[in-house]
């Protein structure tokens, strides 16, 4: 079975180990870098290295369901894992970056911290940089890291990306939230550091390679990453919700799965969520095969991406909200189970790229009318 897929002994020994670790993991507020390394040996962050700098490219219904098993496990891990899909991003330098990029083999942890966008001052070759930058996921274990800068005329306008080495970033462990907390999602700080222009690139811009990977639309396989991270999450609060059934409650009544309204809302609960996937998958499947195929991406389908993503994770987060509700009042204590998935299954549909703006922009476009939102496609 290829490493890649999501099974086999090696991914059972690795989410074994995941289960046995993600407490630590939450009391240090980051994924550690040793345990990256058990995500390496499962060629995620080979994923999404072009086969010609010596990757093994990931189709993305593939990645998805690799995240959404992890992420079953561990929300926050999940979504260190997922950044093993970001080397689509890096398609984007030119052809010589790329080779010394992956010099040393193609399984290159790359982790980015966008906003706020920091002014630069222009130099013969490049950009000096400082600057403070937020939301850094995956810091602790990345190989290199990029801080967002000011586009220009040529990338639209749109900001652009600086690639940086770790030993030039200054990483504040200021994470302190409930949702996704071993995810490290830590502050970074650069002090004066000239970044050659070579070593950055529009984030969803023109790729340099032709593969098919790095033909599917860039900013949506994001947005479907992070969607499947709350996919796995309300996975768990189902698959808890089951097991729960058989339990009783200090009161003596009967054991859930007698209740009615326990029946009614798990019920519920898995017809909503079982149809969201569905979509979601659907929709990933198909925008694959025909990039896959040679085809170039539409406006409609790349809406369809946008919108199955949004959709799923913003059911996922209701689902674990309903999930929890009818457990009863058990799940308000922290260290009850629903809790942390509760907290974390909030997180992806919060993202920038899954907000309920998104089914407006992708109304627009479906209906034939400009996407609302910049950065839709």
């Amino acid at each position: 079975m290829p490493q890649g897929t999501a099974g086999g002994a090696l991914w059972e020994s690795v989410l074994a180990e995941l289960a046995e670790r993600r407490e630590e993991f939450h009391a240090q507020s980051y994924v550690p870098r040793d345990f990256v390394g058990r995500l390496k040996e499962l060629g995620l962050f080979r994923a999404s290295t072009p086969a010609r700098f010596g990757g093994d490219p990931m189709s993305p219904p593939e990645f998805l369901r690799a995240v959404e098993r992890i992420s079953a496990v561990d929300g926050s891990t999940g979504w260190v894992a997922g950044f093993g899909s970001a080397g689509t991003y890096l398609a984007c330098l030119p052809l010589d970056t790329q080779a010394e990029l992956y010099a040393d083999g193609p399984d290159v942890v790359y982790g980015g911290a966008m906003f706020p966008v920091n002014p630069v001052t222009r130099t013969d070759g490049g950009y000096l940089i400082e600057g403070r930058w937020r939301f850094a996921s995956g810091c602790m274990g990345a190989d290199l890291l990029s801080v967002g800068i000011p586009g220009d005329a040529d990338g639209d306008n749109r900001p652009r990306a600086a690639m940086l080495r770790p030993e030039q970033v200054e990483i504040v462990r200021d994470w302190d939230v409930t949702g996704m907390r071993a995810s490290g999602s830590f502050d970074v700080v650069v002090d004066g550091v000239e970044v050659p222009r070579e070593w950055t690139f529009i984030r969803g811009g023109e790729p340099c390679v032709d593969e098919p990977l790095y033909r599917y639309p860039a900013i949506g396989y994001q947005a479907q990453v992070h969607a499947a991270v709350g996919l796995g999450v309300a996975r768990a609060a189902l698959d808890f919700a089951s097991r729960a059934g058989a339990r009783t409650g200090v009161t003596g009544a009967p054991p859930l799965a007698d209740r009615a309204y326990y029946r009614t809302g798990y019920a519920q609960a898995v017809a909503a969520m079982r149809s969201a996937r569905a979509f979601y998958y659907e929709v990933a499947e198909e925008v694959w095969g025909a990039v896959d195929g040679g085809a170039d991406v539409s406006d409609e389908q790349n809406a369809l991406v946008r919108l199955s993503a949004t959709h799923v994770a913003a059911t996922a987060a209701q689902v674990v909200h309903e999930v929890c509700g009818f457990s009863g009042t058990a799940t308000i204590d922290n260290a009850h189970p629903l809790q942390r998935m509760r907290q974390d299954s909030q997180v992806p549909a919060l993202h920038a790229f899954l907000m309920p703006s998104m089914y407006d922009a992708a109304g627009a476009v479906l209906l034939g009318r400009p996407p609302t939102v910049p950065g839709f496609r």
